[in-house]
């Protein structure tokens, strides 16, 4: 993976075309870049993510940010009792504790 202002691209080899091929992955808008070489890949990078910043100007669209860190999650009650439970018996607030648990899960 690559990154660049924030954005990240995860790469592929495309054997059709003998190129690698990179998609920006942390966006809902899509970014796509090919490059021969690791070097052309980062160039190829920053043009597209230029381009998608200058086309969302013109349009007058504020450009997608890499992921905000908020999102919704919908669960089963029980499972929202649980961790709710478990965050009180640490005498942690709930968010700090269900953060706690996605980073260790991240992290695996």
């Amino acid at each position: 993976m690559i990154e660049y202002k924030g954005y990240i691209g995860a790469v592929d080899f495309d054997p059709e075309i003998d190129l690698f091929h990179g998609t920006v992955i942390n966006t809902n808008d899509v970014i796509t870049f090919y490059g021969a070489s690791v070097a052309e890949l980062r160039k190829e990078m920053q043009n597209s993510i230029e381009g998608y910043i200058e086309f969302c100007k013109k349009q007058g669209k504020i450009p997608d940010k890499p992921f905000s860190g908020e999102f919704t999650v919908q669960i089963n009650p029980e499972t929202h009792c649980q961790l709710a439970l478990n965050a009180e018996r640490l005498h942690l607030d709930f968010h700090v504790y269900l953060q706690d648990v996605l980073e260790k899960a991240a992290s695996t």
